[in-house]
């Protein structure tokens, strides 16, 4: 049931004094628009807004807000360029594998319109850096792919009183919304907690409709354009929901938690996602990558059945299946001597949850410096099948 409406809001920004002709001309077909006009379009102009995420929905967003006129767009994203982006994030290309995402997104802002400034923060967005990036901006779009992410982004735009538009996607579904505080509720009332770690999939391990990427990513920017210029109706205390496969859209409304806690500050995100107690650590395909790519220390272990290990693995890793672990409660594992104390043990399944059981048997043993690895070898097949070879028996 609805609450009481809530004030809606007005235009987000000032508008510049006046449009260059170049800025006129590109975007005559939107000045047009009934309700729009001029001053809708010189309040584009003076906008700034940060894009979270260089992926699916960052590379189908961040086109359209640089085509509509949007004046300064930033976008952080800590990735790299995999071949298995390639067929959802279609602002990079084969000739941009291993490049930062956040300069090949940009490359490709610039040869739609080099008006716009692209400020790219090549970084993880985390609770040290995120109030003071969200800072320079004026709004806030979460294409993110990950929950403590999300979390994070929803508290950091209430804390600096920022609207956040965020959107979700997974196999054939997506979701847009817009959390701005002020006026209404957020992303925790939708989702007061996240859901446990393995019930988590990811584009990887689920897989991911990459239409859905550009439906999502289009709605990101057109929900952004309205609040900037304050035409149309902006998603607060509203949730659309799309359906690929049905072809069929519905509104999930929602209001404020009355029981929710008052966000004060911001927190470990990774260990709030992961339950109560903290739960395992994980890394993903990405971060074991380019582990691998800067010969850093590790070791890997895998914990799958041995007839899952004789048809492939990560190559150099040890084995110790998790039933042999769950069967003897004092089975554990020793580094050796030379292994360096703060390097990191990897453990990985067939997707993870298999991984994350077996991190916390040996958390409870007394090993330490122990990371799961999210999508397990599912999804190391697909980012980065070079890291694999056929199984042996051990």
């Amino acid at each position: 049931m609805r609450s009481a409406t809530t004030p809606r809001p007005g235009a987000l920004v000032d508008p510049v004094a006046a449009l260059t002709e170049q800025q006129a001309a590109r975007a005559a077909r939107q000045i047009v628009l009934p309700g729009f006009g001029d001053e809708a379009q010189r309040r584009l102009a003076a906008a700034r807004v940060l894009v979270i995420g260089a992926g699916g929905l960052g590379s189908a967003c961040v086109p359209y807000l640089v085509g509509a006129g949007v004046g300064v767009i930033g976008v952080v994203d800590d990735d790299r360029v995999e071949l298995s982006n390639l067929h959802r994030q279609i602002a990079h290309g084969t000739a941009d594998i291993g490049r930062p995402k956040v300069d090949s997104l940009a490359e490709t802002a610039a040869r739609l319109d080099p008006g716009p400034r692209i400020v790219t923060h090549d970084c993880t967005l985390t609770s040290d850096n995120a109030l003071t990036i969200f800072a320079d901006y004026d709004l806030v779009i979460d294409g993110s792919d990950n929950f403590p992410t999300r979390y994070l982004s929803n508290d950091a735009a209430q804390l600096t009183d920022t609207p956040l538009v965020w959107g979700a996607i997974l196999q054939f579904h997506g979701q847009v919304s817009v959390a701005w505080h002020r006026y209404g509720p957020g992303y925790r009332d939708l989702f007061p907690q996240p859901p446990a770690p393995e019930d988590v999939l990811s584009c990887g391990t689920g897989g991911v409709l990459p239409g859905l990427c550009g439906t999502i990513g289009s709605l990101l920017a057109t929900e952004a354009m309205k609040l900037i210029t304050g035409v149309g109706a902006p998603l607060i205390g509203r949730a659309l929901l799309y359906d690929a496969l049905a072809a069929t859209t519905r509104e999930l409304p929602y209001t404020r938690d009355p029981e929710a806690p008052t966000v004060t500050e911001l927190t470990d995100y990774e260990r709030f996602c992961n339950g109560p107690g903290g739960g395992p650590q994980g890394i993903t395909s990405a971060d074991l990558t380019r582990m691998v790519r800067e010969d850093a220390t590790f070791a890997l272990l895998d914990v799958r059945n041995p007839d899952e290990r004789a048809r492939l693995r990560i190559s150099g890793s040890a084995f110790l299946p998790l039933p042999d672990l769950e069967a003897d409660p004092a089975l554990t594992i020793e580094r050796p001597d030379e292994f360096p104390a703060d390097a990191p043990i990897v453990v990985y399944c067939g997707v993870q949850p298999r991984a994350m059981r077996a991190v916390t048997l040996l958390q409870e043993r007394g090993v330490e410096n122990l990371v799961y690895l999210q999508g397990g070898i599912t999804e190391i097949a697909q980012v980065a099948p070079e890291l694999l070879e056929a199984g042996t028996d051990d």
